[in-house]
């Protein structure tokens, strides 16, 4: 056993301060005590240290705070990352499927799975939804990477039979390959795995199909794929599929809607498509940095809201501009301002950290720093910068967390 303590400033939000009032957890002198990896006690520092007698104790200066859980990201678009003048179809043929071809050499996809998770490392973050691509080995190279780091990463690989040459699988080759994954990878580390189906437009009907039966096959895995991000990729769904009501009707058809199911971006969701989403318990990654690079639009936060969606937070990079979740979570700021609502720094942090988990189904393992938890958690510098340093001293705790939300990257991640 390996009993260790920490003294900080400690803050997290296990509840969304949207329905629950008193949801932040603040100590401004805490203890963090943690035994093999877990947390097994926090509060405040002279009451807590009281139950651990000589216990050494680490001095944390900062703000500490869970790490980081990134609800919607792509490792193999990481070379991407600023590709000039597209909107999303058209960025997709144009950068990226060229680029993810590469990912079929298991050397190439283990190069730039350990430069991506050592990026989420420095920028805070522990935990990710992750997209690979088509390719096996894709996966295998991330879970092998994402196991040394002993990180909890989630992902699974893509499902796309109608993809370009060199990124398509068959009906046959995509349930193959995605069993042999669950198998292989199953009870591992701190893994787990999610059935990817790339968008409706990618896969056949069929396909579509036996990814509602692996899900409900398999209860343990999530389901991962992208909704309503784009309006032309809406035109394009609704002609391929007439019958179905809206984009998220494509996916309820082939049994996709579910309470594990977790829908990247949802700019553009109609009220209908809404209350499904409520109504299954599945939820929204909400993509800021993304849907602004590309043109996409802004996330619509009041509707979200008027509908009690479940909400988390993701860079989905390479369309995203920022392995940070604070700058994501300071565009997030921006994005639902432009709809006149707003994003306040706690439970901006919300969405970063136990909402995110919460998608992911991981919420009783990481996400708010409570004991029984998994002892993921990074120190935050409001001094990081001349800037912030400035626009934080002397000010209160809200000012010192939107301060970090709208100036910080990864210069303030002092420690993960």
């Amino acid at each position: 056993m390996t009993l260790r303590a920490f003294r900080g400033e400690l803050l997290s939000v296990p509840q969304d301060p949207r329905d629950a009032p008193d949801a932040v957890c603040h100590e401004p002198d805490g203890l963090l005590v943690v035994e093999d990896g877990r947390v097994v006690a926090r509060g405040a520092y002279e009451t807590t240290l009281r139950s651990f007698p000589g216990v050494a104790v680490e001095k944390l200066p900062g703000l500490v705070v869970p790490g980081f859980i990134d609800a919607h990201v792509h490792y193999p678009q990481t070379d991407c990352i600023a590709s000039y003048g597209e909107q999303l179809l058209d960025w997709l043929d144009t950068h990226i499927f060229p680029a993810e071809k590469a990912f079929a050499d298991k050397d190439h996809a283990a190069e730039v799975a350990a430069f991506f998770l050592d990026e989420l490392l420095r920028n805070g973050t522990t935990s990710a939804l992750v997209y690979p691509t088509v390719h096996e080995a894709s996966v295998d190279a991330l879970f092998e990477a994402a196991l040394e780091r002993d990180m909890r990463i989630v992902s699974g690989k893509v499902l796309m039979d109608r993809g370009p040459e060199g990124l398509a699988d068959t009906l046959a080759s995509g349930r193959v390959a995605t069993a042999a994954l669950i198998r292989r990878w199953r009870g591992r580390g701190r893994l787990g795995y999610a059935v990817t189906p790339r968008f409706a437009l990618a896969s056949s009907d069929a396909q579509l199909a036996d990814a509602g039966a692996l899900l409900s096959e398999y209860p343990e895995v999530l389901m991962h794929t992208h909704l309503s991000e784009n309006i032309h990729e809406i035109a394009a769904v609704a002609a391929r599929f007439p019958d179905s009501t809206d984009y998220l009707d494509v996916y309820d058809r082939f049994g996709l809607v579910t309470a594990r199911s977790v829908f990247a971006h949802g700019v553009h969701l109609s009220d209908r498509a809404c209350s499904r989403l409520r109504s299954s318990g599945a939820g929204v990654a909400v993509c800021p940095s993304s849907n602004l690079f590309l043109g996409s639009g802004h996330f619509d936060f009041g509707q979200a809201d008027r509908h009690g969606l479940r909400l988390g937070l993701g860079t989905d990079i390479g369309a995203g501009t920022s392995f940070s979740m604070l700058q994501t979570a300071g565009l997030a700021y921006q994005a639902a301002l432009a709809r006149e609502d707003r994003l306040d720094p706690f439970r901006a942090l919300y969405l970063a950290t136990a909402g995110s988990a919460g998608l992911l189904r991981i919420g009783d393992r990481v996400g708010s720093l409570q004991p029984g938890q998994e002892a993921d958690f990074v120190v935050l510098d409001c001094a990081a910068t001349p800037l912030l340093a400035r626009r934080t001293a002397n000010a209160d705790l809200a000012t010192r967390l939107f301060a970090l939300q709208i100036l910080g990257d990864e210069r303030a991640i002092a420690r993960t």
